[in-house]
């Protein structure tokens, strides 16, 4: 569906569309669209996650586990950059934002489509099924006893790993922090007090990635 104007100035999207493509005013399409300034066109999709079964069968070696994460952002770009270090896949644990949040889409900018996404699964199920599929499971946590760097020059991410980072106030259950074998921290060189979730996903799965590379993973 498009407004005139956006039916025009995507005309070349448009005419690739392989579903029809339904014209809408400008007050159908800001009831259709969550954002102020819609782009003008929008699309119905099926949605795409994938069963806890899928991604562990796949044997990945690198996961990102999304366990209690409430803010949609945060979640978008833990996911973006998740595809970005080449994860095998992403697990929305129950109680965390729902994927196809239109925030979280949006802040995705496309990731939502490429590795497999879990949705709703409970948080010590995955932790179980991706053990079991021969994964490392290290929890980011602030005031964990190891620390990331020296984990890193023991070569220690190089092995197949599903990070897990919880909640942005909360941090992670104690009862899932339990279930890891290593609670890591960031190293903080500077005076911040500490880093957002989402710059702290990108450390530690920017770090796996690496490691994993520089193994022949």
């Amino acid at each position: 569906m498009g407004t005139p104007s956006a039916l025009a100035r995507y005309a070349e999207l448009v005419a690739s569309a392989r579903v029809p493509v339904i014209p809408v005013d400008e007050a159908g399409m800001a009831g259709l669209s969550e954002t102020v300034s819609p782009q003008g066109l929008v699309a119905v999709c099926s949605f795409l996650d994938v069963p806890l079964s899928v991604v562990s069968a796949a044997a990945p070696r690198l996961v990102a586990v999304l366990a209690e994460i409430q803010d949609p952002g945060n979640a978008g770009t833990v996911l973006r950059t998740a595809d970005a270090a080449g994860a095998g896949g992403v697990v929305f644990t129950d109680g965390s934002v729902d994927p196809y949040n239109g925030k979280c889409v949006r802040a995705s900018a496309g990731s939502l489509f490429h590795p497999p996404v879990v949705r709703g699964a409970p948080a010590e199920a995955a932790v179980a099924s991706l053990r079991e599929a021969g994964l490392q499971v290290l929890a980011a946590d602030g005031y964990g006893e190891a620390d990331l760097d020296d984990l890193a020059d023991a070569g220690a991410l190089g092995k197949p790993t599903a990070w897990v980072f919880g909640n942005e106030a909360r941090g992670l259950p104690e009862s899932l922090a339990e279930l890891a074998d290593a609670r890591v921290r960031i190293p903080i060189h500077g005076r911040a007090e500490s880093l957002n979730l989402a710059a702290a996903a990108a450390v530690c799965l920017y770090a796996s990635a690496r490691a994993q590379r520089r193994a022949g993973q």
